[in-house]
């Protein structure tokens, strides 16, 4: 196979492999970041790979709320609550709105659709107070609902799972409905088994966007017990005096907030590949 190859085909797969370690490089120094001690986190020149690792930055963490009422592990327990209910919502919710976008012509189809993409356009700062006032007028402030309800609509999601579902053939549908399959067949027996490569690409960036959210706990959240790890984590050096205390604790809190995101990705990450080959296929 090898003999096969050409010249051309060789320096391909060099540029590409060097590439490939140029991108794992960030991966490796935020681990190695988080186990320096304080005398390497503020050397300079910064060094990459950590010479003497220490556990003593993850203690740190976990002790800066030892004389406080709310532990750093429920700012954890709270983000993982979270997180889970927030991305199986978005998934969901994602799902249910794309399936009739894209397999039934109703009134104003098109209008919707188009709505959802011009919502791609505003920035979260620009719904900061729309959100807020809804968010109140509710009655979820301070509760995990509060935290939850502002993101179950992703318009990024909706998008890419109803051009998904585009490519699913109507005559497939149809063939289902001859058969007498109701409309919950069709879309949980035949729809969704088709478009599980989007949903897991969904399933990332609902988790990314959930675990790593601080705006719900900024603004939704008067009770400290109610916020969640990223909050927590940016308060860390904010406000302080100088540049230096607390640096050990944040590089452990950023590898904390790191590798559950790298994990799903990777259990993910054939059916992503798969999402963004076949995105532009009809």
């Amino acid at each position: 196979m090898f003999r096969k190859l050409d010249w051309f085909q060789w320096g391909l797969i060099v540029f590409l492999t060097l590439f490939s370690a140029g991108m794992l490089l960030p991966i490796v120094y935020i681990f190695n970041h988080a186990f320096k001690p304080l005398h390497e986190l503020l050397l300079f020149p910064p060094t990459f790979i950590v010479r003497d690792p220490t556990f003593q930055n993850f203690a740190e963490l976990m002790s800066l709320t030892q004389n406080t009422f709310v532990p750093a592990s429920r700012y954890l327990f709270n983000s993982v609550v979270v997180t889970f209910l927030a991305t199986i919502g978005m998934v969901a919710v994602g799902s249910l709105c794309a399936y009739p976008l894209s397999k039934h012509r109703f009134p104003g189809n098109k209008l919707f659709f188009g709505a959802i993409l011009l919502s791609l356009l505003f920035a979260t700062e620009t719904i900061a107070i729309p959100r807020y006032i809804v968010v109140r007028s509710l009655g979820i402030m301070n509760s995990y609902w509060g935290h939850v309800l502002p993101m179950i609509a992703l318009p990024v999601g909706v998008f890419l799972l109803k051009q998904f579902m585009d490519q699913v053939p109507d005559e497939l549908i149809e063939a289902a409905k001859i058969d007498g399959a109701s409309e919950t067949a069709l879309f949980v027996r035949i729809v969704l088994p088709l478009v599980k490569p989007a949903m897991a690409t969904i399933t990332i960036i609902a988790f990314q966007t959930a675990w790593g959210n601080t705006e719900t706990s900024t603004l939704f959240m008067q009770d400290d017990s109610m916020k969640t790890l990223p909050f927590y984590l940016s308060t860390l050096t904010s406000g302080l005096a100088n540049s230096v205390a607390r640096q050990g604790a944040a590089a452990a809190g950023a590898l904390i907030l790191f590798v559950p995101m790298l994990i799903v990705f990777l259990l993910n990450q054939r059916k992503f590949i798969a999402t963004m080959a076949h995105s532009g296929i009809k």
